[in-house]
This record gives structure tokens, sequence and C-alpha cells, in this order.
């Protein structure tokens, strides 16, 4: 789940920093009197950045609200004592902070972590997953996932789409500029075309520029495989990617949060996750 609504989250961000740049004139400065590229590539960092941090502050709530999350504060049955300790017993051996434990409804087979940092994150599992995985499964699902904590992937991503957003903010100018002052002719400071163009160019180039993000979450994703090999047994991790793929379905998680899950969407340029043969044969490679 990490991915889509970490990606989502951010495009909305970067439009709104868009607005504004337009309210307080920002555009102005980089536009006005000609590109003043060292001003502009700053600017576009500071909100680049800024909307991939803000995305990563928010992503344990919205993930909560997304997927009606039930957080286990107290166990209230055997289920939720397990999957506690187990969370528990995994975090000290990866040497990371005790994680929330949640328990979300739905069919699928899945589970996913997210948070601002490895001793502040968020571990839940499907309830589908808890009724279709034996617990020695379900124990190397939730290694995997504390494999994510453990090797703070969250961070490692906020800052790539840091870069990425601070380029897609940059070119975005250049081209509204030029479309605003070359095409047409306006001579008078950045015009109505100027920020129409930023806005929508910002949109498409993010929607691009994801593609970049995701080749690195698939790569993060043979990482943690390992991880939770490393936590529970390698076949254990290889039997629950094999339960995956026997009953694998389009993941039934809210498209924000869809890549945030051990099993992602389809599709191959855009998709968080790598295919489950490809990623059960790098275990089995693995001696």
């Amino acid at each position: 789940m990490r991915i889509a609504l970490f990606l989502a989250t951010n495009i909305a961000v970067m439009v709104v920093a868009s607005i504004i740049f337009n309210v307080f004139g920002l555009n102005t400065f980089t536009a006005q009197y000609g590109i003043d590229y060292t001003g502009m590539l700053i600017l576009c960092g500071l909100f680049g950045f800024g909307g991939a941090f803000i995305s990563l502050a928010l992503s344990k709530w919205m993930a909560k609200r997304a997927t009606g999350a039930h957080v286990i504060t107290e166990p209230r049955n055997e289920i939720e004592t397990w999957l506690v300790s187990t969370v528990r017993r995994q975090a000290d051996k990866a040497g990371i902070g005790m994680p929330e434990v949640a328990i979300y409804d739905s069919p699928d087979m899945n589970a996913f972590a997210t948070g601002m940092s490895r001793n502040s994150a968020l571990v839940a599992v499907s309830t589908g997953l808890l009724r279709q995985m034996d617990r020695r499964e379900v124990e190397a699902v939730l290694g995997h996932e504390i494999g994510h904590v453990a090797n703070g992937d969250m961070v490692t991503l906020t800052l790539i789409q840091g870069v990425v957003n601070t380029f897609v903010m940059f070119f975005a100018r250049i081209i509204g500029n030029f479309i605003d002052r070359a095409i047409l002719k306006n001579e008078g400071g950045p015009g109505i075309a100027y920020f129409v163009s930023v806005v929508v160019l910002e949109i498409v180039f993010g929607i691009l520029a994801s593609i970049v993000v995701a080749w690195f979450s698939r790569q993060r994703e043979f990482r943690a495989d390992t991880a939770g090999a490393s936590l529970e047994g390698r076949d254990a991790m290889i039997a629950a990617l094999a339960r995956l793929k026997s009953g694998h379905e389009p993941s039934s998680l809210p498209k924000e949060i869809a890549a945030f899950g051990i099993s992602g969407g389809i599709g191959k340029l855009f998709s968080s996750h790598p295919p489950l043969d490809d990623r059960i044969a790098a275990l089995q490679r693995a001696a």
C-alpha cells in the first residue's frame, strides 16, 4: 500500500504548492523578467521536498482512514495477542521501535507498513490474510513489513520523491514560461496561460515521474522479502508468496494505498511490486 497513497498525496501537495506560488507572487520572481534558473531551482527544491515530507508525515493517518484499520491497543482475543507479540518479537530482532499493530476488514490477502520513521510505524494486516494463510505464512508477511520499516524504505522513497518533485516543478515552469512568452507572446509578466499550463504540466509530469518512484519501490520489495526470510525463514517467506500467488486477485485496498501492501497491483511501469514469480525465484536463488 505504501506508494500509491504517497504518490496521490504528493501530487495533490504539489498542486497546492503551485497555488501558493501564485498567491504569494513567487512565480513572478522566477518568470517576470526572464527565468532565474538558480532561484527557480531553489524554490522548486523547497516545495518539492516539502511536499514529499508532508506526504510522509500524513501517511499513517491516511492509511488508517482509507482502510478503516482498527489499531490494537489492548488485545481482545488470542489472535490479536499473537499478532502483537509476533510484531514485538520481530521489531526487537530488527532493532526498531514497536510499531502500532492494526487489523482492517478486507477479503483480499494483504498487509502494509507505513510511518514517518523506524520507531514510529504502523503494521496492518487484512482479515482476508488472517483467514487464508496459516500462522507461519502470516509471520513471514509480518516479517516482510517489518523489513520495510527496518530498511527505512519510506524515508528513502521520500528523498527520491523530493528529487523527482523538484524537477517536475522546475521543468513545468520552464515550459510554462515558454508557452506564455514564446507561443502566446505575453511580455507583461506571467499570464493565465502560464499558471494553467504549469498546473497541468505538474500533474502530467508527476504521473510520469511516478514510474521512477515505482521502479525504486520494486527494488525495495526484494529487500523486504529478504528481511522476511531472515526473520521467519526463507521457506516461510516463499510459502507466503506462493499463497499470495495462488489466491491473487486485484487488491481491494483503496487505490490511494494499494501500493503499500505485500501484494501489489498490476501493470509493469506503474507497479510498485515485482511479479510474485520473480520474488519467489529471487528467494530460491538465495542460499
